[in-house]
């Protein structure tokens, strides 16, 4: 799949995330779908659809040549993308400050964009090689345990924020 294509689809099963428990109320739902407005909720979202973006890629092209570590640079690109969303998110703040609400939606749909389009040419680069047993090996482990990670404070928020001084949590 091209990478208008990947980053389209990606962008399309992203706010059908965004708002499918809130819409539905299905429980179901919760685990891979936003709940809140938190920066976490927005990073769960994009893991989970760029994973789905990747499962839907696959049935798109199974009856094409399948790179031998498709699944691999797919979920090197799902672990990837989350952490680009904050890395690109958090550069409007410190350039600019504090966004308006109309600015604040547009930087957003640009993020989630150019985190679609940079996880897309990660997977196509990860393709492109021979990868080892433990690059896949470690892959692996980091997927199963971003799934633990997400569905975990899905349910429950860790202790303490990104951005919060533990020291002064009690002086509050």
């Amino acid at each position: 799949m091209n990478t208008l294509g990947k980053v389209v689809l990606y962008l399309g099963i992203y706010a059908l995330l965004h708002f499918l428990y809130e819409a539905t109320g299905i429980a179901l739902f919760k685990p891979i779908s936003g709940v809140d407005e938190s920066v976490f909720e927005h990073l769960k979202i994009g893991f989970f659809s760029y994973l789905f973006a990747s499962v839907v890629e696959y049935f798109l092209i199974r009856r094409k040549n399948i790179p031998s570590n498709f699944w691999t640079s797919r979920m090197f690109a799902t672990l990837f993308v989350p952490w680009s969303i904050v890395i690109i998110w958090y550069l409007a703040p410190a350039l600019v400050g504090k966004l308006g609400l109309q600015a604040e939606l547009t930087w957003a749909l640009t993020v989630t964009f150019l985190s679609g389009v940079i996880a897309k040419q990660v997977e196509k680069a990860l393709e492109e090689k021979e990868l080892s047993a433990g690059f896949s090996l470690s892959v692996l482990v980091l997927f199963a345990i971003a799934l633990v990670f997400f569905f975990a404070f899905t349910y429950q928020k860790p202790w303490i924020d990104l951005f919060v001084d533990p020291l002064t949590l009690g002086s509050h």
